[in-house]
């Protein structure tokens, strides 16, 4: 890690004016750019056309949370770490063929109220803030 910390210190610190004069092409060039790049990576790892689907499909998700002003980090969070989910949750599927697995047990329960309540208390909150606002 040191080696390569210091290698990027090297290679980089000449490069400040070439990464000054990236800062400065315009938006409305810069984004096509990235969802290129997006675009031609999430196809070249596995040479898969869905991937891309996928792809799309979470950027519009994440749009519309920037747009509502949730936070982005719990999604990528919850998208790095979903594979290392999938087994237990494999588990569960097999265990139980229904849902009321979830609903039975106090637990899983108890999870699912918690997270309904920080999905829609965003909700509440902005239509009473827009309520006050209008009276």
């Amino acid at each position: 890690m040191y080696i390569g910390n210091g290698m990027l210190l090297v290679l980089n610190l000449p490069l400040i004016p070439l990464w000054v004069q990236v800062l400065k092409v315009p938006y409305y060039l810069l984004y096509p750019l990235i969802i290129l790049f997006c675009l031609v990576g999430s196809y070249s790892i596995e040479n898969n056309s869905g991937d891309v689907i996928i792809m799309l499909v979470f950027g519009i998700v994440g749009y519309l949370m920037k747009k509502f002003h949730y936070e982005g980090a719990p999604l990528v969070l919850a998208l790095v770490l979903g594979r290392c989910s999938k087994q237990p949750s494999s588990i569960i599927d097999l265990i139980s063929r229904d849902f009321s697995i979830f609903i039975s047990r106090p637990i899983s329960l108890a999870f699912l109220v918690v997270a309904a309540l920080l999905l829609i208390g965003p909700i509440i909150t902005q239509r009473k803030k827009l309520s006050t606002l209008e009276e």
